[in-house]
């Protein structure tokens, strides 16, 4: 399997400087700054990231393991909420809610949120993540 990189290069101090974000082949490149991640600033900022990185792994797992099991979806829209939270410890991503909704043509609703489960535990960004943080998952048949 291929080893992924992305780049990041900030520049100045923390609340005031500035940096950008590159993925290794060039798919993404974005801003970010201390008000994009931590106030309503313009950018990016790695919370958005891992969410991104997040609800695609986990859409491509869902998508494959309801095709797995006879069910080829049209569709499957992820959205992953970062948390971002303060403790006496410093910042931590604390939880991330997923918010997935399926097109998945003959699928009872049953089986859809069984399949569901497994691939938010199966996911390997799930798998990554979920010793450190809660992951959430509501999942919707459309």
């Amino acid at each position: 399997m291929p080893i992924r990189t992305a780049t990041a290069r900030w520049s100045g101090n923390l609340t005031e400087g500035n940096g950008t974000i590159k993925t290794g082949k060039g798919g993404y490149e974005g801003n970010y700054s201390f008000k994009s991640r931590f106030e309503e600033g313009e950018g990016t900022n790695p919370e958005e990231l891992i969410g991104a990185a997040h609800a695609g792994c986990f859409s491509m797992a869902f998508s494959k393991a309801l095709s797995d099991e006879g069910f080829v979806p049209t569709s499957v829209e992820t959205i992953a909420k970062v948390h971002l939270d303060k403790s006496d410890a410093g910042f931590s991503v604390t939880r991330i809610d997923l918010e997935t909704v399926g097109n998945v043509p003959g699928v009872d609703a049953d089986t859809f949120q069984k399949i569901a489960e497994d691939a938010k535990a199966n996911c390997p960004i799930s798998r990554l993540l979920s010793p450190g943080a809660e992951i959430t998952l509501s999942a919707t048949l459309s």
